[in-house]
């Protein structure tokens, strides 16, 4: 009988199974407020692979550098899929799994099989436009966030020049959401209901369930619109792209661009803010040298948005770090592991001006994120302008006491409560946000503002000067 030998056990290539390892359950309280610490803990018992139970359900976890590009650089040894999921074949995955409506909404995220590579050529056309700094949409999306942001401060300002401020409810959640329903090509302030329900997804609260459905169909709805009436936006090149691509289909792309693109660079503006303030020198400095997309490089070096990706499936029996991997056993790679294995981590120099570019926070290898340029620039230009707009932002809490929430997938803040301080507004610019031009292109009026849901909930959190 074959068998893999290593650090961390030994595994019979022939019989055993991943749920005879009795893995121990990941999601704990400690995972919750000190991952780092849980996975170096998993490190030293079992190596660069180990064995968790996620909520019920067995998986393996890649926390080694080498071994996570080794899954992630090779398709067709570890592809995504459901289908390639054995205990999910063989009804071994509860009905009511916790995990389980974020894996089957099947979208490029998640998705395998023949029809991703079409799929994903789709995607890098429908997102070049807003990427390719030289193309005219690019222009606009990012003249689009500089206006958000602008309105999002001067809404913040209204509790006063100074005062205290929660930047995650009030900025670093919203803004994204709003790039993103500019980008979907919503009428007016239409998509800011679909916004909440997206907040409501994501929070995974009670009513999730119902504003999933809510937001699917709303999503379909704008789906068929595109359709009848393309415009210059994602969907509409999405179905230029690939015209086969059914109602029901686009609306799971789109669910994917609005999720991913707010949650990841939601959480990516509140760390890359967290860090400059509460008195990381090197962040500061390049902050302060104009240097802001090399802070945030920093940043998701030490505090990866995404800290472990979808799962993917072993296509035959394979060895990795000490086990093997039967076929069909599920593997998930963890970033926010990987950059701590010594491999990356030791390589790193902390007092360098320009940081590496071989983390793994946007994934490696063909299915690499096909956003990462967009969520860049919308997280840079949203960091940038709170910088700008305000002579000063303290952490209202300690940066340990902050609260974070986590997920199986993500890391962020729940909130990120600040003292600030407005800056005189500059001269030639009105007192009230961007520029007059700018803001009747992407602005809806104020009436429309006023009827927005999620323009009610924002004016509810502002906070009276102090």
């Amino acid at each position: 009988m074959e068998t893999q030998q290593g650090d961390g056990g030994s595994v019979d290539l022939d019989g055993a199974r991943l749920e005879a390892l009795d893995p121990q359950p990941l999601l704990t309280r400690d995972y919750e407020t000190r991952p780092a610490l849980v996975y170096e803990r998993l490190r030293q018992r079992h190596g660069p692979v180990a064995p968790v139970d996620l909520l019920g359900v067995p998986a393996w976890l890649v926390l080694g550098y080498r071994e996570s590009l080794q899954v992630l650089q090779d398709d067709d040894a570890w592809p995504k899929g459901l289908e390639n999921w054995r205990a999910r074949s063989e009804g071994r995955v509860p009905a009511d799994w916790p995990l389980g409506p974020s894996l089957e909404v099947n979208h490029i995220l998640i998705q395998g099989g023949p029809g991703y590579r079409p799929l994903r050529t789709a995607w890098d056309a429908a997102l070049k436009p807003f990427q390719d700094p030289r193309h005219p949409q690019a222009k606009r999306l990012k003249a689009a966030v500089t206006a958000y942001a602008d309105e999002l401060i001067t809404l913040v300002g209204q509790g006063g020049p100074t005062g205290h401020a929660d930047l995650s409810a009030q900025f670093s959640r919203p803004l994204p959401l709003m790039v993103a329903s500019h980008l979907l090509g919503f009428p007016g302030s239409q998509g800011d209901d679909a916004l909440m329900d997206m907040w409501r997804v994501l929070d995974a609260g009670p009513d999730a369930e119902a504003a999933l459905e809510r937001l699917l169909a709303t999503l379909a709805e704008l789906a068929a619109l595109k359709l009848q009436k393309p415009g210059d936006d994602f969907p509409s090149y999405l179905l230029a792209a690939h015209p086969d691509l059914s109602l029901d289909h686009l609306a799971r792309e789109l669910f994917m661009l609005l999720g991913m693109t707010s949650d990841h660079v939601g959480i990516l503006i509140s760390n890359t803010v967290v860090e400059v303030i509460s008195g990381e020198g090197s962040v500061r400095a390049s902050l302060s040298a104009g240097m802001v997309r090399e802070s945030m490089n920093r940043v998701v070096m030490r505090k990866p948005p995404l800290v472990n990706f979808v799962p993917r499936f072993a296509a035959r029996d394979t060895p990795l770090g000490a086990y093997t991997i039967r076929a069909g056993d599920p593997v998930w790679v963890s970033p926010g592991a990987a950059h701590a294995d010594p491999l990356f981590a030791d390589h790193v120099a902390a007092g360098t001006t320009i940081s590496t570019r071989a983390h793994l926070s946007w994934g490696a290898g063909p299915r690499q994120c096909p956003a990462r340029e967009l969520a860049s620039t919308v997280a840079a230009v949203g960091v940038g302008r709170l910088f700008e707009r305000f002579d000063h932002l303290d952490l209202a809490l300690p940066a340990d006491q902050l609260p974070w929430r986590s997920s199986p997938f993500m890391r962020g803040l729940r909130s990120l409560p600040v003292r600030y301080e407005l800056a005189a507004v500059p001269e030639g610019r009105p007192a009230d946000g961007p520029a007059p031009e700018v803001a009747e292109e992407v602005l809806p009026d104020s009436s429309a503002r006023q009827r927005s849901s999620l323009w009610r909930y924002l004016t509810g959190l502002i906070r009276g000067g102090r």
